[in-house]
């Protein structure tokens, strides 16, 4: 028999945990940075310098971090079910715990992509971009990230991943980052929903929602928690 499919939905907060902190924690700023300065493509054309600055140091950060009890609950998960995880973040951190199926909605920081030719890609790792680092058909290289204002190319692959699920987690997100936000909506009606976080949105457990259970915990406790819950209920 087919395992069950969970989908999953990660936000900063699985990452924060990790020591990853994104710009939702200082009001706008990003570790010292005015997101729309080094998060836009306003602020790429106006200062590229800068925005290669601070992604060369989130991607230092996001290489010293290690996954966290979260990360590796969503792995465990694998032995009974089919995990699939659409994540907001742009670390590794999932695929460094081991996890087979991740899909980020909002780019990678260990790739890069050449600004003029968006289908050309590259896997830089840990290492920094520098002006003056070109794509094959010469063109600066940016980070492969989907800033503020800029289309979110796998969205309609994601909501077609949500379609698919026997039970929906959402793992610290906010929901109110959209398009995301908007994944659990694709989610069948009979699936089983939990959002896994220590400030739950405001949402009504009626309708499409009638499953949902909320979790009022870090993810490192709470992620563990639904997963013996679902091995228990669905495996």
């Amino acid at each position: 028999m087919a395992k069950k499919k969970i989908i999953v939905l990660t936000g900063s907060g699985i990452s924060a945990e990790s020591g990853i902190l994104t710009f939702r924690d200082s009001g706008g700023l990003w570790e010292g940075y005015d997101v729309m300065e080094v998060a836009t493509p306003e602020g790429w054309a106006k200062n590229q310098d800068l925005v290669l600055k601070f992604y060369n140091e989130r991607r230092a950060k996001a290489a010293e971090a290690q996954p966290n009890a979260g990360h590796f609950a969503l792995v465990e998960l694998e032995k009974y079910f089919d995990v699939h995880i659409i994540t907001q973040n742009v670390d590794d951190l999932h695929e460094r715990a081991g996890s087979s199926h991740v899909l980020h909605l909002h780019g990678e920081l260990s790739k890069v992509q050449s600004s003029l030719y968006p289908e050309l890609i590259y896997e830089i790792g840990a290492k920094p971009i520098e002006m003056g680092s070109l794509c094959a058909k010469g063109a600066q290289l940016r980070p492969y990230i989907v800033w503020f204002g800029e289309a979110v190319p796998l969205m309609k692959d994601a909501a077609e991943i949500a379609q698919t699920a026997d039970a929906f987690l959402v793992i610290g997100t906010s929901m109110v980052v959209y398009p995301a936000a908007s994944l659990i909506d694709y989610v069948p009606t009979n699936a089983l929903k939990y959002i896994i976080d220590p400030n739950p949105p405001t949402i009504s457990k009626t309708g499409r929602y009638s499953n949902l259970t909320f979790i009022a915990e870090k993810g490192t406790i709470g992620v563990p928690q639904v997963a013996q819950e679902l091995i228990a209920k669905l495996a």
